[in-house]
């Protein structure tokens, strides 16, 4: 076996020999495939498969009667479990006052403190058994929410909870990243993404709720009901993501090998890889000194804090309009509704025009007018205007899609994606802790600082939102006139140019890596440098949404 020194000459003598302007003559003998994807196990680094746009598309129908739906039972399960507290507490529950703001923020704790082990947890292991598995525990977890009746008891519940459901949107995201191109992304994401934010799953909720509320027995307490229907819940949809919901292509038992290498090839463009049990340190590096990295993370930090409070709050606000506990429940459904109609707009949108961000002010601009509205006619008696208004605030919910999708669109390697999607989560977990602690009860039942301050937080997020997309496009413009200097220099077609593509497509490397590496030749040569630098733009040739 040879030795990573003989390799390294091996690799380095090829490129000497292939010096030439013919990118076609670049050896693959370079590439170290020991770090690659776990793909390479049915597909090579060259495409070796062609495969016609009529059976893409079966393939991508196959699919879709699958993992969009197995992932929206995922989220629907978990909105419904984070928010039963929620409903709770207008159906009895006994935790109140700043117990309840306690309570509301110890799931975020849970979610925030183990945020980081559970994706790399995940990383290590089969995802979609390691997701299985958290929802199976976590559906016991709320089942036993019916048994202890304290402050202490809810509390440590509330951050196993959370523990046990931070893993769920980053290997949601991967799992989508992995078997859907660029332009299908972000379309399947609002599929699964309808079912939480106020979506489907307050709809469902809210009747249910509603229903419950009718209990008049004395046997058990009506909060009661509520966990162990939702938790039972949670248990079945835990086994049916342990045995259908595929873990990457390679392990998607029910595709054929025809169709498991169809749905690899599919996604080869992209760069974006697939699975890689490796955990590469550099990549972690990369992740934390990209400066979009941050603008991510601000941008859920902003956008989480108002779903920390209306999670928790929304009902106890609507309740203050001089609606009853049974008419609050019923009214808060049809704000469901227009976040799934929102969630549904944006993801399309965002698929038909390749914009990532853009969008997010779709969410956005909805919020901070309904914000306003309440604060404006607050005490007025106006029951119709603040309840339109309070739908309104539901709109940005769905600017959550937007920022998975971009996640999945725009960054490469496994554990830079890995690391992205986690900071988004801590960020996700700050933004809800922070959000249960700006409605505070002595501001009860207008709760009017905490509006003021969704108000204010989603207006700065506004300006964000184009500082992104700037950043993006200003990328875009450089590295395409880069790619264009070099072909021009060495007279290289699409063609070889896509060679290039698919020889790293499942590397495991960057969407910066290759720009990196331009500094560090392997050879003393002009000639050699250019053409790995040539090699090195053409491989980064993604393009940020």
């Amino acid at each position: 076996m040879p030795t990573n020194t003989e390799t390294e000459r091996k690799s380095d003598a090829s490129i000497k020999e292939k010096v030439a302007p013919d990118a076609e003559k670049v050896s693959i003998a370079s590439l170290d495939v020991s770090r690659g994807d776990e793909a390479l196990r049915l597909v090579g680094i060259e495409r070796s498969a062609e495969f016609s746009e009529e059976y893409n598309l079966r393939l991508r129908r196959k699919l879709d009667k699958l993992i969009p739906p197995l992932c929206a039972a995922v989220y629907f399960t978990q909105f419904l479990d984070k928010t039963s507290l929620n409903y709770a507490s207008i159906m009895g529950l006994p935790i109140t006052g700043q117990h309840y703001n306690l309570v509301s923020l110890a799931f975020y704790v849970g979610f925030l403190v183990w945020e980081f082990p559970t994706v790399y947890i995940s990383q290590k292991l089969r995802v979609a058994k390691y997701l299985g598995g958290n929802i199976v525990v976590w559906g016991v977890i709320l089942m036993l929410h019916a048994v202890g009746t304290s402050f202490p008891a809810f509390f440590v519940l509330r951050i196993l909870l959370g523990m046990c459901e931070s893993c769920v949107a980053p290997i949601l995201i991967q799992i989508i990243t992995m078997f859907y191109k660029k332009n299908e992304q972000a379309t399947r994401i609002s599929w699964f993404y309808v079912m939480v934010s106020n979506g489907l799953s307050q709809i469902f909720g809210g009747f249910v709720a509603y229903g419950i509320s009718y209990y008049a027995g004395d046997r058990i307490a009506p909060y009661k009901i509520i966990y162990l229907l939702l938790g039972g819940l949670a248990i079945v949809v835990g086994i049916s993501v342990l045995l259908w919901l595929p873990d990457s292509p390679v392990h998607a038992h029910f595709l054929t090998e025809e169709e498991r290498i169809a749905a690899l090839e599919r996604v080869r463009d992209d760069q974006g890889g697939t699975e890689n049990k490796e955990l590469k340190k550099d990549q972690v590096i990369e992740a934390l000194t990209d400066v979009r990295t941050w603008l991510i993370v601000l941008t859920t930090l902003m956008t989480s804090v108002p779903n920390g409070g209306l999670s928790n709050f929304s009902n106890l606000i609507l309740k203050s309009f001089g609606y009853t506990s049974r008419q609050t429940l019923i009214l808060s459904a049809p704000g469901g509704a227009v976040v799934v109609g929102m969630t549904l707009l944006c993801g399309w949108f965002s698929d038909k025009t390749g914009e990532r961000i853009l969008p997010l002010t779709f969410a956005l601009v909805p919020t901070i007018v309904g914000a306003a509205m309440m604060i404006g006619l607050n005490g007025s008696g106006n029951k119709g205007a603040l309840l339109f208004a309070s739908y309104l605030v539901n709109a940005f919910g769905c600017g959550f899609t937007n920022v998975y999708a971009y996640n999945a669109s725009n960054t490469s390697g496994h554990t830079k994606k890995s690391t992205l999607n986690a900071l988004t989560m801590v960020a996700f977990g700050v933004g809800n802790i922070v959000g249960a602690e700006i409605f505070l009860p002595k501001d009860a039942p207008a709760y009017i600082p905490g509006k003021t301050a969704i108000m204010i937080l989603l207006t700065v997020q506004l300006f964000i939102t184009f500082l992104i997309r700037w950043v993006n496009l200003r990328l875009n413009k450089h590295k395409q006139m880069l790619i264009a200097q070099e072909k021009a220099k060495h007279n290289w077609t699409d063609a070889d140019i896509q060679r290039e593509r698919d020889r790293h497509a499942f590397m495991d490397m960057t969407d910066k890596q290759y720009v990196a590496f331009k500094c560090s030749a392997w050879s003393s040569t002009d000639d050699d440098r250019y053409l790995e630098t040539s090699i090195l733009f053409i491989l980064s040739e993604m393009h940020y949404e």
